[in-house]
């Protein structure tokens, strides 16, 4: 009976405690891993939003400078007509 608690005890009881222990570290850098991917993501996010803002500023610019190119173009030929 001693023989079959000490098997127990040392044969299934201590590798599986030893695994859960090795399992709850692999456990603990995977939610570190997540947690750094998580910010690197927020971060790209913020980058992008940042470009889309600058592409839409860049687009209304360009946007009013056609526009004033073709106002300048009809008052160069109005002067020219004169």
């Amino acid at each position: 009976m001693l023989i079959i608690v000490l098997y127990l005890f040392f044969g299934a009881y201590l590798p599986a405690k030893q695994r859960l222990a090795r399992l709850e570290g692999e456990l603990k850098e995977v939610y570190g891993r997540e947690a750094q991917l998580q910010t690197r993501l927020a971060q790209q996010e913020k980058a992008h939003a940042v470009r889309e803002q600058q592409t839409t500023a860049m687009s209304a610019e360009r946007d009013a400078l056609a526009k004033r190119i073709d106002e300048l173009e009809r008052e160069l030929v109005r002067i020219r007509r004169r």
